[in-house]
């Protein structure tokens, strides 16, 4: 059966100091599912901490876990990044970059050291984070003449349905969410409703005069 859910953190968290050999590390964790987020998250924590001197990262995006990055931003190859998305991944978590800032203390980790740091001030981090389980939901678009709009709002209403987004301009649009593995039920089902046919009709019907529907996106 296809996976349609997740765990990711309910709310950006910000760890406690961890000071090594005058160092001190200051780690952020935030939930994103974009590009676009993530760098904006870390752009927020480089303009809160102008004067650091390195600011390093992970992410794991998607369902799949093919889209991540680890970036050390200066410090030698694989001592931070990498165990910063280490710890990303132990607690199993998706959809969430960990950024973790360094101020140097004049003293040297080395490279073991600062494996160490980053990874313990990732740990840090998210031990402190509540980690929820999202439903992976697609959206769809139903687009509708006036003629319709009883039906389509009662069918909305009778199952149940989330409406994320509604404009009643020159013709009528919502935008529902619907869980992604239930997705061909669930669009029979309003489909029947609207066209107010049986179930087992829905089939047979090449489209619903008034009414298209169209998918949107996944979130």
């Amino acid at each position: 059966m296809k996976k349609d859910t997740y765990k990711t953190i309910a709310n950006p968290i910000i760890s406690e100091e961890l000071r090594v050999k005058g160092s001190k590390f200051i780690g952020y964790a935030f939930s994103v599912n974009t590009q676009a987020e993530w760098q904006k998250c870390l752009l927020e924590v480089q303009n809160q901490h102008p004067k650091a001197n390195h600011w390093c990262y992970a992410y794991r995006l998607g369902m799949d876990g093919n889209n991540y990055r680890a970036n050390d931003d200066g410090e030698p190859s694989g001592t931070a990044g990498k165990p910063i998305l280490g710890r990303i991944d132990s607690f199993g978590l998706v959809n969430v970059i960990v950024i973790v800032v360094r101020y140097f203390g004049g003293t040297l980790l080395g490279a073991s050291g600062l494996i160490s740091s980053y990874k313990e001030s990732a740990i840090l981090t998210l031990q402190n984070a509540k980690i929820i389980e999202k439903v992976v939901e697609d959206i769809y678009a139903f687009t509708f003449d006036y003629s319709i709009m009883s039906e389509v709002m009662n069918a909305i209403k009778r199952h149940k349905m989330e409406m994320v987004h509604q404009d009643f301009g020159a013709i009528g649009l919502v935008h529902i969410a619907i869980r992604q593995t239930e997705v061909e039920e669930k669009l029979l089902h309003m489909k029947a409703a609207i066209a107010k046919v049986h179930l087992e009709m829905v089939a047979d019907l090449e489209e619903i005069e008034g009414l298209t529907i169209e998918y949107v996106g996944t979130r």
